[in-house]
């Protein structure tokens, strides 16, 4: 029987998926998984998912990896080291390693929590919040768990309010009056809407609650079937809906706001123009992700650096930053920012301009050199003079005669190392 005010975060487990490499991202995801590619000037993708989680109660996480996990394990043994076994809190890494036979990786989302029952099982927890390790928003689980049980429903997903033709690009389901689901639909021709609305619908958020007991017997019983792809999205939620209930918890009731008329912000910062916009969006005046709310923070892993220095005052030469962040560990040295967001131990050198640019850690900008609307990987030394996304530079091409610097549908150029090497190759 349940306790009187006993949250139902202090039962539950936050299972992260976060094996995936996001390869929209291009270069971004090369050398590292998409929820540990940076964000937000100093943080990374996967911390919004862990501190919703953090922030909603739960202390017992665990987070599955696969592709190129390196970054993103040493991001949590860093910044997410301070759970205490004693108080029964924790943050498991589960890697894919060939537990259920040696030629055999995770091979879909359901499978990577099905190749860990054993371990889920030693936590004694009641139940399972399935999340997307790779979306940026904030949200109270609590509401969600208590939904669940409210309801009495077998699984509940957690679904966005969207338009019709954005709909067309998530999996989308069909409810009745009650927010029963009665159909699971992957990228629909025709999305089918919501109660009330003739032009908005429901999409997945990827993010699911399960009585791990119920979910436990039926990651088995999918785990022998050879038709399944051994996916939630493809093959666990549609059987649920059709053999058992499935209830839809609307993201506008339990996302957490900075205000009581600001937008529910849900952003899957899959491809490289939405990664950009994301970023650049919060040197808004009042953006609609607000980072600096000490009631639902975002918690990281912090390093112990300096303030960011400006230097230089003369005329074509003042160090400055408007409608901008610029992160701890920061020089800029007789630059021009504008409208641009600058992670930690950024080095810019006189004369250079940055309008629009999103810099990774540990760049050095060049002197002279020019971006505009532009994401520039860690670590990448911009070349003195270098001009890109201004109206006067060059189309930068390689021997070959092809763009060295990968420009996106929507004209933002990504810089990685490789692409600079490159161009000093064409330069010497």
């Amino acid at each position: 029987m349940e306790k009187p005010n006993s949250r139902l975060s202090n039962r539950t487990l936050a299972f992260v998926l976060a094996g995936g490499r996001g390869s929209r991202l291009k270069d971004l995801t090369e050398t590292r998984a998409k929820p540990a590619v940076y964000f937000g000037g100093k943080t990374r993708i996967v911390d919004f998912a862990l501190s919703n989680a953090l922030n909603s109660g739960i202390r017992k996480m665990a987070i599955a990896t696969q592709y190129k996990a390196h970054s993103l394990i040493r991001h949590c043994q860093r910044g997410w080291s301070f759970f205490r076994a004693e108080r029964n809190e924790y943050l498991d890494i589960l890697p894919a390693s060939q537990r259920v036979a040696e030629d055999k990786w995770y091979v879909g989302t359901a499978d990577a929590v099905t190749q860990n029952i054993d371990i889920i099982d030693s936590y004694g927890i009641e139940y399972i919040l399935i999340l997307a390790g790779d979306h940026i928003y904030k949200m109270d689980y609590e509401i969600m768990l208590r939904e669940h049980v409210d309801s009495g429903a077998d699984v509940t997903v957690g679904c966005l309010t969207v338009s019709k033709e954005e709909a067309k690009a998530f999996g989308v389901m069909a409810v009745d009056d009650n927010w029963k689901i009665t159909s699971f639909l992957e990228k629909p021709a025709d999305p089918p809407t919501m109660p009330g609305s003739d032009t908005e619908t429901l999409a997945s958020m990827g993010l699911y609650v399960f009585k791990w007991s119920y979910l436990r017997e039926l990651l088995i019983r999918d785990a022998e079937a050879d038709h399944s792809k051994h996916d939630f999205g493809g093959d666990i939620i549609p059987y649920i809906v059709e053999n058992g209930h499935a209830q839809a918890h609307r993201f506008t009731e339990s996302c957490v706001r900075h205000a009581a008329d600001a937008p529910a912000y849900w952003k899957d910062v899959g491809t490289v123009d939405a990664y950009w916009q994301a970023n650049i969006d919060l040197t808004n005046f009042d953006p609609d992700l607000d980072l600096w709310d000490t009631n639902w923070p975002i918690w990281t892993y912090s390093e112990s650096m300096p303030p960011a220095k400006f230097i230089h005052d003369t005329e074509g030469r003042r160090g400055h930053a408007l409608s901008s962040l610029v992160s701890g560990g920061c020089i800029i040295s007789g630059t021009e920012i504008r409208e641009s967001l600058l992670f930690s131990k950024v080095k810019t050198n006189s004369y250079a301009k940055l309008n629009q640019a999103v810099i990774l850690p540990d760049c050095n900008i060049g002197r002279s050199a020019e971006l505009t609307k532009c994401v520039v990987d860690r670590g990448v030394d911009i070349p003195e003079g270098l001009k890109i996304g201004t109206e006067d530079a060059p189309d930068h091409l390689d021997r070959d005669g092809k763009p060295i610097f990968h420009t996106s549908p929507g004209g933002v150029t990504l810089i990685t190392k490789p692409m600079v090497d490159k161009w000093h190759e064409v330069h010497g």
